[in-house]
């Protein structure tokens, strides 16, 4: 799959670009829902002999539109959407920076620019997929803007149990620790990945050794507390149990939580390793203990009960 980095305005030629079937749409956690607008873009372009595309944005239009937000925090990030795109058998992903100059396009602009300009035959998008100033633009009248280039095709919202399934939904699931529901909704489990670092070793002094994993401060964590997962080392997949907190025992007024792992039936040096995590089920709070032997207790409870949980899967 082949990445390209736009910015408005652009130079690209259209001469030099194949007629394509493009999905629009940020698409941050790359959904049922999106999953079902990228899908449908694919398969035209295959009955079509076209390429099929994926537009998207970065950062979050409101990094931009709101001043009172200065970051933020993604399902998925950057990097993860485009592996899910690859997975997805997209030809093309154009990521189109989004700044003030663009947020300020009418939508005549933006489709001149980034569907004719293109090579765009057919757009597919979301019902709910707007653009342009103020988001003037929309699915509704796209084709109102006296441009004849192109089709289009909108996808109608994907519903689990009467609920839409959206963006929205998955990061409240997220901050309820509902990781179960999180899956259900991506279709696949919910993943971190980040690098090993060193840690203060306390673990390793209680018998409950931890691989402490530094991820990007662009991606969303689940809420604090103890989960079971499973992480990828080097090709290699291990059930685990996972600590996402402040450590309250050991540290006071620590806000920023870490994340520890302990990986069951595992004895490797793996610092400086990209390891992934999946989440597959929140256990218990985090919570804080009066002594060394009160911890072990849990700790020990925790692993059998996810040990069990994951004989059972």
């Amino acid at each position: 799959m082949q990445i390209i980095q736009l910015t408005y305005p652009e130079s690209l030629q259209k001469t030099t670009i194949p007629p394509t079937v493009a999905a629009l749409g940020f698409f941050d956690g790359v959904h049922q829902g999106h999953r079902a607008v990228i899908g449908k873009a694919v398969e035209i372009a295959k009955k079509e002999d076209k390429e099929s595309a994926v537009i998207t944005f970065h950062p979050h239009p409101s990094v931009v539109l709101k001043q009172s937000i200065e970051t933020v925090q993604y399902i998925t990030t950057i990097d993860e959407k485009a592996a899910l795109m690859e997975e997805l058998g997209v030809d093309r992903l154009y990521i189109i920076t989004f700044d003030k100059t663009l947020s300020q396009l009418s939508p005549e602009q933006f489709i001149e620019h980034f569907i004719v300009n293109l090579h765009i035959e057919h757009v597919v998008a979301g019902f709910d997929f707007s653009f342009g100033f103020k988001g003037k633009g929309n699915m509704k009248n796209i084709t109102e803007f006296g441009f004849t280039n192109f089709t289009t095709s909108v996808i109608d919202k994907v519903e689990l149990e009467d609920e839409k399934v959206s963006s929205t939904n998955i990061r409240k699931a997220l901050h309820n620790g509902d990781v179960s529901e999180v899956a259900t909704l991506l279709e696949r489990p919910y993943h971190v990945s980040g690098i090993v670092v060193k840690g203060d070793q306390r673990g390793r002094l209680l018998g409950f050794p931890t691989a402490n994993i530094e991820s990007s401060d662009e991606k969303l964590l689940p809420k604090q507390g103890v989960y079971a997962v499973q992480i990828e080392v080097n090709g290699t997949i291990y059930d685990g149990m996972a600590n996402l907190g402040v450590k309250p025992t050991f540290i006071e007024g620590e806000t920023k939580p870490s994340l520890e792992v302990f990986i069951f039936d595992f004895n490797e040096d793996i610092y400086g390793e990209e390891v992934t995590v999946s989440w597959y089920e929140h256990i218990r709070e985090e919570q804080k203990f009066n002594g060394v032997d009160e911890i072990v207790a849990q700790l020990t409870k925790d692993e059998q009960e996810i040990r069990a949980y994951f004989a059972e899967r």
